[in-house]
């Protein structure tokens, strides 16, 4: 895909809507991970979250046809989806797993681009995701503004995670305000 939307969108849309499903990544999000995983050619890439599979739909969208992504998610329904929509495309896996438990497999500095659409590599499980990534790896993290789907009490964990990312030492880190509020780290 050159310009425009993944041809898969609206399907998913329709169906994670059909699902009751509301927590999909948008589309500032989904051009991001389009262009992130543009520029890293037959790269290795991590999606933990996903979901109906709109996120995994745009870094597909961006991947050349080396690249390989693993999607995991621990919720089975949305995620049939994502396998129906998408499971044709041989560059895409599915894992119906914890993704804490993918992530403790991990190998050291294997992953170009990892996005922690879940609770797992973000708010738990965080030092295995980063120690995860290769040089010029790539960490990506949304949902950092606050949503109407928030737990009471929400707040405080994400100001722990920011302020935990920002102490990081080896990465370069980047908080952009905009869309449902997106972090960018780089591994040096």
């Amino acid at each position: 895909m050159e310009t425009g939307y993944p041809t898969t969108l609206s399907e998913i849309e329709t169906r994670a809507t059909a699902l009751d499903f509301d927590m999909n990544s948008g589309v500032p999000v989904g051009q991001l991970l389009a262009s992130l995983a543009a520029a890293k050619p037959g790269g290795q890439f991590l999606e933990l979250g996903t979901g109906c599979g709109l996120g995994a739909a745009w870094l597909l969208a961006g991947m050349d046809a080396e690249a390989r992504l693993v999607s995991v998610d621990t919720d089975e329904a949305p995620q049939a989806i994502a396998r129906e929509v998408l499971g044709s495309d041989a560059r895409v896996s599915f894992l119906l797993e914890d993704g804490g438990a993918v992530l403790e497999g991990m190998a050291l500095a294997s992953l170009d681009l990892i996005f922690a659409d879940a609770w797992p590599g973000k708010f738990s499980h965080l030092d295995e995701a980063l120690g995860a990534l290769a040089p010029g790896g790539i960490y990506v993290v949304d949902d950092l503004l606050p949503q109407p789907n928030w737990p009471d009490g929400h707040q405080a964990n994400v100001d722990a995670y920011l302020a935990d990312l920002r102490a990081r030492h080896g990465f370069v880190f980047t908080q952009m305000d905009w869309a449902t509020g997106v972090v960018l780290m780089v591994r040096r």
